[in-house]
């Protein structure tokens, strides 16, 4: 991952769950909540780039168990003060060098996929499925761009990633990369390992699952 973006997510700790007190975004994240614990319930969850805990804490109240990792130690240290209702472990990781003691049942990813370059998605994709076992679940929560509620995007890059100029309460200014899919795009992106994609819609967030093994079974199934 870039290392501005993981500068960013660092100095940003200690605000971070501000975003989180928006009252037009209030009925979306309650709507939210009640999806990732249905999807996640009795599961045990690798989550990838869990930061503050926020998430952490919500899904952990319904799930067998989680394992949360981030790249950030600043926002680890947060996640670890909360109280969760079920089992709960945190890692210092980066994804991409990364390798669990065993495959999970499910992958949770909250508002990663948006930080991922175009060019990326791909390779994070392919790497995310290699967490979960046969017949497991990932699920991507993120954002959708709505004007007003969202940072305005301040710059668009010559592959079609599109960027955000935002101020930490440090007076640091900082250009984050932040891209908004389309519900295609997802899908697109997706059904190169799955071909059962669920997809949810609020206002100001979205929600994809997917079984990433469906096709190789089918496959295997249809060559037998």
């Amino acid at each position: 991952m870039n290392q501005d973006l993981i500068s960013y997510y660092k100095d940003r700790a200690k605000e971070y769950e501000k975003v989180y007190l928006k009252p037009e975004r209030q009925e979306d994240l309650l709507k939210a909540t009640t999806v990732l614990q249905n999807l996640l319930f009795q599961k045990t969850v690798l989550e990838i780039a869990c930061g503050t805990g926020y998430w952490t804490e919500k899904i952990a109240e319904t799930a067998a168990s989680v394992y949360a990792t981030d790249i950030n130690e600043s926002v680890i240290d947060i996640a670890r003060s909360k109280y969760y209702k079920n089992k709960v472990a945190f890692a210092l990781a980066d994804i991409y060098n990364f390798t669990p003691e065993k495959k999970n049942e499910s992958v949770f990813g909250g508002f990663i996929w948006s930080h991922i370059l175009l060019q990326d998605l791909d390779k994070f994709i392919n790497k995310v499925q290699d967490f979960v076992a046969l017949d497991g679940t990932i699920v991507f929560m993120d954002n959708n761009y709505v004007e007003g509620s969202n940072h305005a995007i301040t710059k668009t890059d010559e592959q079609g990633n599109t960027y955000q100029t935002r101020k930490l309460e440090n007076g640091t200014s900082h250009l984050v990369l932040k891209n908004f899919p389309t519900k295609d795009f997802i899908f697109q992106k997706l059904s190169s390992i799955a071909t059962e994609i669920n997809f949810i819609n609020f206002t100001y967030y979205w929600i994809v699952s997917c079984n990433p093994h469906v096709r190789s079974v089918q496959r295997k199934a249809t060559t037998d």
